[in-house]
């Protein structure tokens, strides 16, 4: 499974970088067979945000490290190496650049944007 990690390096420039989360076979849920599971990351609070066609914010952090999974709508942002990436329904996004310029986002199309956020420790 791929994923997209957000994040700002050592200058406080922001990028992306494509990852894959690596599985491993376990007994997870027994009695029911095996499953093939990723490693776990703690977490401290999850909820949702919902955002209307036409939102549009300017170069910013993330308040804290989170993992966003679009479920609805579709955004693009763009880090301050100046790449762009659209986002739907279906991607996770592990953001991280708490520091430095950030980043800036806006909603594509009339649809509204819903993104579940997982905040991590």
């Amino acid at each position: 499974m791929d994923f997209v990690r957000l994040y700002t390096d050592a200058s406080g420039e922001t990028h992306f970088t494509d990852l894959e989360a690596s599985f491993s076979l376990l007994n997870y849920a027994p009695p029911a067979p095996p499953l093939h599971v990723s490693d776990f990351n703690p977490a401290s609070q999850w909820g949702f945000i919902r955002l209307k066609p036409g939102w549009s914010g300017d170069w910013h952090p993330v308040p804290g490290r989170q993992v966003q999974i679009f479920v609805e709508g579709e955004i693009e942002a763009q880090v301050s190496d100046g790449e762009v990436r659209r986002f739907g329904p279906g991607s996770v996004v592990l953001v991280e650049d708490t520091t430095g310029k950030g980043h800036k986002s806006w909603v594509v199309g009339e649809k509204e944007l819903t993104i579940f956020v997982v905040r991590l420790l």
